[in-house]
């Protein structure tokens, strides 16, 4: 296979060449300019960040963007669509208002913030695929409709893939909500009775209503759950658990196909860009952000989604690991760090499923600018 190409930016700078300039020559070196055209209108795909997090992409970075896509004489809109847990961003309203609060505003930001599946996830598209699990999927109509489309990534490690990266924005992040429960569906945590301490936080997070209390303890009721595995994370007491048999493989797989739709009609209008900085143990859907486990590394960009999250997945794994951090092993240099942080998951799934899609490459030519 015909290797793709990636483009990588450090993050040192001085007063001549600073951090914005890099981004400018990053997209240049995608060729944005030419894939776009004049009135077009082009999505610019990112995370707002729930509220309470911090490692969300700096909102001045996003706006680079953006001028650069006004510069082609293309619309651009910030979009994202809504969240299947509880939290702050599950309706377009409360979501809007996070964006704002976390600095998404037209006067920072430059563009205008649409919410790509309408006020509570009813605005959708159903494209067509093949796949293997799926022959079509819900992705979010104003996404689908884009005449192109700008893929910003915060990448990260994530809980139930291994690593968030460009592939999980397209598949997760453009999906509605009936996308998301697809996706999910074979995830379904497990209390262990003896640590549950009846505090009921997993109920308070819970969108599904599967969680009750059943003498004294927590009890997921899996005919009702979602599988978001929000419960999982806001236990205080780490008692509630994926049941893996296959379930990662199973998730990584139909976001694969999910993120086959979402490209769908813009395979060569899509530019993708992913700030591997600030890597956190979990994903940015949740009220806080624990410590990085690498330290900052730079910024890739590329045409190619498998290319770039697999770029950033071995630039992350070249780093030394931080002891003081969620990573239990893997901190040596060529160390696996996502299975350091989330040991069961396999996360390769995701890239090699993607790759047999014909979504891009794993192998890849790394240029830094």
């Amino acid at each position: 296979m015909k290797k793709s190409t990636v483009y990588f930016a450090n993050l040192r700078s001085d007063s001549r060449r600073n951090l914005l300039n890099k981004i400018d020559d990053l997209l240049r070196a995608t060729g944005l300019e030419k894939k776009f055209k004049k009135k077009e209108l082009i999505a610019v795909k990112l995370h707002f960040g729930e509220k309470g997090n911090s490692a969300y992409l700096r909102p001045t970075f996003v706006r680079r963007v953006v001028d650069r896509i006004r510069d082609t004489g293309a619309r651009p809109f910030l979009t994202d669509t809504n969240t299947l847990y509880v939290g702050t961003r599950g309706e377009a309203v409360s979501h809007l208002s996070t964006a704002i609060e976390n600095g998404f505003d037209f006067a920072v930001a430059g563009a205008p913030l649409i919410i790509a599946d309408g006020l509570r996830s009813e605005n959708s598209r159903k494209v067509k695929i093949e796949g293997k699990h799926y022959d079509e999927v819900n992705i979010g109509a104003a996404i689908a409709e884009a005449d192109g489309m700008v893929v910003l990534t915060h990448f990260k490690c994530h809980e139930i893939s291994g690593f968030g990266g460009a592939i999980k924005n397209l598949a997760m992040g453009c999906a509605t909500r009936e996308g998301k429960l697809a996706q999910h569906s074979s995830v379904s945590p497990l209390v262990d009775q003896s640590g549950c301490e009846e505090c009921a936080e997993c109920i308070k997070f819970c969108a599904s209503d599967a969680i009750e209390i059943r003498e004294g303890k927590a009890f997921i009721l899996e005919e009702k759950c979602s599988g978001c595995g929000k419960c999982i994370i806001v236990c205080p007491e780490k008692t509630i658990n994926i049941q893996w048999s296959g379930a990662s493989a199973d998730v990584q797989e139909k976001m694969a196909e999910h993120a086959m739709g979402a490209m769908k009609g813009k395979m060569k209008r899509t530019v993708f860009i992913s700030f591997i900085m600030q890597v956190s143990p979990k994903c940015d859907c949740y009220g806080h952000t624990d410590a990085p486990i690498v330290r900052d590394i730079g910024i890739v960009a590329s045409t190619d989604p498998v290319a770039i999250d697999q770029a950033a997945a071995d630039l992350v794994n070249s780093q030394e690991g931080f002891r003081d951090s969620a990573l239990t092993s893997g901190h040596e240099r060529g160390g696996d760090k996502f299975r350091g942080v989330h040991p069961g998951i396999d996360w390769e799934v995701q890239l090699e499923r993607s790759q047999e899609l014909g979504l891009g490459s794993r192998e890849y030519e790394l240029i830094e600018i």
